[in-house]
């Protein structure tokens, strides 16, 4: 443990709760006591309770990749097979909840997050999309209002990937996964919409395996970001705190247990989880 990465591991134990996957990814805790995840190249979403084993929640899933709660608590999707988000109502049915903008199909959503007033971001990368199969030309992030209208909060982003907000909503932060490593910033307004957008962190590496991917901060606005050689740990100023390594290369993370204070990391073909000092943000809810 390095003498920076102390000031937030309560220990470097890494705990594995479950493998034989594919590839993981879409963490999120359930506020009743269980994880979920997904397992993308089975389209499969799965449930494991602390102590449990891994229960299918959805099958055929749709590619299914980030996941959320809106303020009812009702799951969100990025189904990235079939280009659309998709949630699931309190009657367990699966509705759409967006797949196009401005009329045209959506690229592939990828990961989102909410924000309190009940606004959805969600990134919507166009790089496994064949050319003539694009419909909107660009890659961005999109939001959707809890009318149901969207708007692009973000154009012409090289790969969005994930994305998180700070602790009192202020920043938008986005990883791009591409040749520019890094996460970037933006200022948020009051109506969703965002400015300033700045390179945050160089996550440029010359480690052999991981990207940029998913993230999520904690209550004192450090930022956790899978990426090359582990989850990479920024402070609230962007300075890097060190790599927090595991068994396998993270794609993403989340908090949960009883206090938050738990995270769980989806690493390739398992998922494992490590005790934090700080409690992280919660997904918001009504």
């Amino acid at each position: 443990m390095t003498e920076r990465l102390s000031e937030v591991l309560e220990s470097d134990d890494v705990e594995r709760l479950a493998t034989d996957f594919v590839f993981t990814e879409g963490p999120l805790w359930h506020p009743d006591g269980y994880w979920l995840f997904v397992d993308i190249r089975r389209s499969l979403i799965f449930r494991i309770a602390p102590g449990g084993e891994p229960e299918v929640e959805r099958d055929n899933s749709g590619g299914s990749n980030g996941l959320t709660f809106d303020l009812q608590g009702r799951l969100i999707m990025c189904e990235g097979d079939n280009r659309r988000l998709t949630r699931r109502e309190d009657d367990g049915l699966i509705s759409v909840f967006v797949d196009q903008w401005e009329g045209k199909k959506l690229n592939r959503p990828n990961d989102l997050v909410g924000r309190s007033d009940g606004m959805v971001y969600f990134t919507n990368p166009n790089g496994r999309i064949a050319p003539e199969d694009r419909e909107i030309d660009f890659a961005g992030v999109h939001a959707v209002r809890p009318d149901g209208s969207q708007f692009v909060a973000i154009r012409d982003f090289e790969y969005p990937n994930g994305l998180v907000f700070s602790p009192d909503e202020s920043v938008l932060y986005v990883a791009n996964t591409r040749e520019s490593k890094h996460i970037e910033a933006f200022d948020v307004a009051m109506d969703g919409t965002v400015s300033n957008g700045r390179v945050w962190a160089d996550m440029s590496s010359d480690e052999p395996d991981g990207v940029p991917d998913g993230m999520k901060v904690d209550v004192e606005g450090r930022v956790y970001c899978t990426g090359p050689g582990g989850c990479w740990v920024f402070d609230s100023d962007g300075s890097n705190m060190g790599i927090i390594r595991l068994p396998e290369i993270p794609a993403n993370v989340a908090w949960g247990g009883p206090d938050h204070r738990t995270m769980l990391f989806t690493a390739r073909t398992s998922i494992y989880t490590m005790r934090m000092t700080t409690e992280g943000t919660r997904t918001p809810t009504s």
